[in-house]
Formats: structure tokens, C-alpha cells, sequence
């Protein structure tokens, strides 16, 4: 006669079940049940745990110290160690520095190749000279690396100072650092502090340079024109408030371009905006065109079809703008999918060609211009789903194009829009080209070297290079390497034969 089991086993079985659904789980799977129940059952305990792994994971937020970060997926990270400046370390590096009474005279006054967002023609491309092809497995030679404000931009480089933009407590900073040693030359600040939950907090848009001047714009619309060699500030507006528009949801992150006598912004918010010429001079505005809103995607100026034009990609249009005076040469239908805008820029593959491409699952298109009897058209060549660049825009080398679908490089026929690889995770990072080889900066701040050929992905090389999120650009000049994110930037010696295996940092 089997034995009575005992009610209060029974009942401490089934609270412990209640409370551990792991244990559940193991209890289910030693019984002699059948494997259809068991699968039930497991898959019926496992919804049952998510409720218990919500409430542990809220519990760490709110009380444990685990913070979360959004790196680019659709799904937020989980991190002890978010990437975000510490402005006490900041404050103390820069405290530490003697700025070097060689600053000014690296380069002759006035020059420079890197001069603003992507390089010269805002393309990606670095053809300065040679960079170092056979990366060591140790990294790239180390010159300096250092702590820095918070924020998404890039570095113009020109006159031997690298120019960048960043968030310092309460302000957003201009500011100019020596190339060969990262010392700190001059600083321009005012008082703004653009955050936001996904994006992230502090300025976007990488400034210009152009003849001895700099031009930065901060994440809620302040312009300044400032002296390159010490940071005087010439004149400054606020492209926002004086075009009637307001701050776009994620901040201003177009940079500001320099084409001859003209400076030329993009203003947008909840209110449409426009792209905006002012005189680089003293400010003075001379056009608006285009009001639409604009997105995140910074202007460029191109030949296209024969004629000079500036190409910008708006909320629901990419349009070709006459430089004179900005009149509407041609447009074209191009929206991103989910009500996001534009943020990668257009690539182009040949001289009245080129290649939109976004994230938020909207994909790449290829398109034509032409000009008949001083009248211009455009057409769509081929569209698909295999580039969706959503922070980062590719780069064309040799009738192919190369770039991020989402977090996997891929290769694309530019012709024909054909996939040629994907492969290689790199995160929601950035690239450029030089050498025939792509340098790729990775969203955790890794860098990496991978040989530009449509055969086969073929890395070469990749170490880590700067610690945490990373979405700003690399920016390449006369061999020096510039990374930097929110928290660190750090710079390498790229110049061919360099001794990659010397380590020689400054602090």
C-alpha cells in the first residue's frame, strides 16, 4: 500500500515552485512526463519567469546601480559603467598640462586637409598620404590618449589643432588640441546642456575650419565663429531662434559647411526648418531655402549632371539647391521608415550619381540626375533592403559601396545594388577609407583595418582602442588617427612604416 504523501510537502512543493520557476523547470524535466508537456511546461515557466526578471532587473536600476544604455539596437544595453565623461578626472588631466609654445607653429598658419565632418568633400575618404596597411596584432603605435567632454562629434584638423566640440558640466566647449600631443591649446564655451534619453547628452555636429577661422554650432543651435589660432570669439547667433525654429528631438547634429564666401546650416525641430546661407564673414544671412524639416544629415556640395549644387537629404525629400541663392534645381521623394529622419549621408558613385541609404528597417536606393535645356530630373536606378546605414554612412571605392547594415559591414554593387558579403560585427560605429582599405572605428570603440574588395570580408587587423559607446567619426590628418566618444579620446600613428609595435603615450 503506497505511502500517504504529506500535505505540507505538497504545499511547500508548490510555494517553492510559485517563488523559483527555475526549480519549477528542473522538476518538470526529472518527471517522468511525456516531451510535448514537458516543452509546455518549460515554455509556460519561462513567460512565468519574465515577470520575476523585469521586477530583479528594475530592482538593480533603482537600487543596484545598473544603469541602461542605448548603443544603437532596438534592444537598450544593461551596463555597471555607462559611457559618460567624469568631469572631475577631465578637470584634473587638463590642470596637469602645460600648453606647448609650439601649438601655433606645427603646420604653417592657414592649412590644413581634415578640415570638418568625413574630410575634405565630406566623403569618407582620406587620400592625404599612404596609411599603414599591415596593422600589428598589439594595435596601432599609441601617441596620446586622455579624458574627454561628452557628446557625438568629430575633429576638423588644420594648423596643427584638432577642433572639436563637447559638453563640460553645464556647458557646451569648443576646443583646440594639439595633434602631436593631445595638450589642450584653447577652450570657447557657453552656457546649454542638450540631453536626451536615447541619444544621449551634449553636442553633435563637428565643426569646420576654413582660413584661420572655426565654426561650431552646439546641439540647441548656437553658432560661433572664432579665431583658430586662440578661440577669440568674432561673431555668434543662435540658428534656431533666428529662423523661427526650434531644437529637433534627438539636437542639431548637421555640421556647418563652408562653400567659397558662404557658411551654410540646417536648422529643424517640431517646427519645419530650413537650410539656412549665412555670410562666413560676419554672419550676415544672405538665403533660406527648402523649409522642410531637415533631419540630422550635415549638406554637401557636388557636381552633379554639370553643375555645382548642394545636396541635402530632408524629412521627405533629397533635393539639389543652387548655391546662388538656393533655389530648388530638383527633388526627389526619400523618406525613412517609422517617422525617423535622415542621418547618414548621401554616397556618391559617380558624377550624377548617388546612394541614400537608412536604418529603422527603410534600406538603400540608388538614384540618376540629369540636366536637359538647363532643366534637371531625376530618377530612381534600384532600391533594396541589404544597406540600412542608420549612424553611419559608407563609402564608395571603385564601383562598389561599403558600409554598415546596421551592425555588419556589407558590400554593394553600386551599379546594380547586389550584395556582394556581409559579414563582420562592428556595432553601430563609423568608417572611412583610405588605402583601398576601410578604418573602422566599432560602436565599443574598437578599431579596425579591413582590406576594400568586393570577393570576400577580409579583416586584417582590430584592437581596442578607446573604452565604451562610440559613435563619433574617426578623422585621419597627416597620418595622426583621431578617436574620441563621450568619455576618452585617444590618438594613433597611422603614417606607412610606422613601428607599430613601440607603445609611446603621452600623458
Amino acid at each position: 500500500m503506497p505511502a500517504k504523501s504529506n500535505p505540507y510537502s505538497r504545499l511547500a512543493l508548490r510555494v517553492t515552485t510559485l517563488l523559483f520557476p527555475p526549480y519549477a523547470l528542473v522538476l518538470l524535466w526529472s518527471s517522468p512526463a511525456s516531451l510535448g508537456r514537458k516543452l509546455l511546461g518549460s515554455v509556460g515557466i519561462l513567460l512565468f519567469c519574465l515577470p520575476y526578471a523585469a521586477l530583479f532587473v528594475f530592482l538593480l536600476v533603482r537600487f543596484g546601480g545598473l544603469q541602461i544604455e542605448w548603443r544603437g539596437g532596438y534592444i537598450p544595453a544593461l551596463t555597471w559603467q555607462p559611457t559618460a565623461p567624469d568631469f572631475d578626472e577631465l578637470e584634473r588631466s587638463r590642470a596637469q598640462q602645460a600648453a606647448p609654445s609650439s601649438a601655433k607653429l606645427s603646420l604653417a598658419a592657414g592649412t590644413g586637409y581634415w578640415t570638418g565632418f568625413r574630410g575634405p568633400q565630406r566623403d569618407g575618404h582620406y587620400q592625404e598620404q599612404p596609411i599603414l596597411t599591415n596593422w600589428p596584432a598589439s594595435g596601432l603605435r599609441e601617441l596620446w590618449r586622455q579624458p574627454c567632454g561628452g557628446g557625438y562629434a568629430s575633429f576638423a584638423i588644420a594648423q596643427g589643432l584638432a577642433f572639436t566640440i563637447e559638453q563640460r558640466r553645464q556647458q557646451e566647449v569648443v576646443v583646440a588640441y594639439h595633434v602631436e600631443t593631445g595638450h589642450e591649446v584653447w577652450t570657447h564655451g557657453w552656457d546649454a546642456h542638450f540631453t536626451e534619453s536615447m541619444g544621449g547628452d551634449g553636442p553633435r555636429a563637428t565643426p569646420a575650419y576654413d582660413a584661420g577661422k572655426l565654426y561650431a554650432v552646439g546641439a540647441t543651435g548656437e553658432l560661433r565663429c572664432l579665431n583658430a589660432d586662440d578661440g577669440e570669439l568674432l561673431w555668434a547667433k543662435n540658428i534656431l531662434t533666428e529662423n523661427n525654429s526650434s531644437v529637433p528631438i534627438y539636437g542639431v547634429s548637421a555640421s556647418p559647411l563652408i562653400v567659397d564666401e558662404k557658411l551654410l546650416v540646417l536648422t529643424g525641430g517640431e517646427r519645419p526648418g530650413e537650410v539656412v546661407c549665412y555670410d562666413k564673414q560676419d554672419g550676415r544671412k544672405l538665403w533660406s531655402s527648402a523649409r522642410e524639416n531637415t533631419g540630422y544629415a550635415s549638406p554637401m556640395v557636388i557636381e552633379l549632371a554639370g553643375e555645382r549644387q548642394l545636396l541635402v537629404s530632408l524629412a521627405t525629400n533629397t533635393v539639389g539647391l543652387r548655391l546662388d541663392d538656393g533655389a530648388v534645381r530638383w527633388r526627389f521623394p526619400w523618406q525613412v521608415q517609422n517617422n525617423q529622419l535622415p542621418i547618414a549621408q548621401p554616397v556618391i558613385i559617380a558624377s550624377n550619381r548617388f546612394v541614400l541609404s537608412a536604418g529603422y528597417f527603410t534600406g538603400s536606393a540608388a538614384f540618376e540626375v540629369s540636366e536637359t535645356a538647363g532643366e534637371f530630373g531625376v530618377q530612381e536606378l534600384w532600391r533594396n533592403k541589404h544597406m540600412k546605414n542608420k549612424f553611419s554612412t559608407s563609402v564608395a571605392w571603385d564601383g562598389f559601396v561599403y558600409g554598415l547594415d546596421e551592425n555588419i559591414l556589407v558590400c554593394l554593387d553600386a551599379r546594380t545594388g547586389e550584395r556582394r558579403w556581409k559579414d563582420g560585427r562592428y556595432g553601430h560605429g563609423q568608417l572611412l577609407l583610405a588605402s583601398g582599405h576601410l578604418v573602422i572605428l566599432s560602436g565599443d570603440g574598437h578599431l579596425a583595418l579591413v582590406r576594400a574588395t568586393p570577393g570576400r570580408h577580409e579583416e586584417i587587423a582590430r584592437f581596442p582602442a578607446i573604452r565604451g559607446k562610440t559613435w563619433n567619426h574617426p578623422a585621419i590628418s597627416q597620418g595622426r588617427l583621431l578617436v574620441r566618444n563621450g568619455a576618452e579620446m585617444a590618438c594613433f600613428d597611422l603614417t606607412a612604416g610606422a613601428d607599430g609595435n613601440r607603445q609611446a603615450s603621452v600623458h
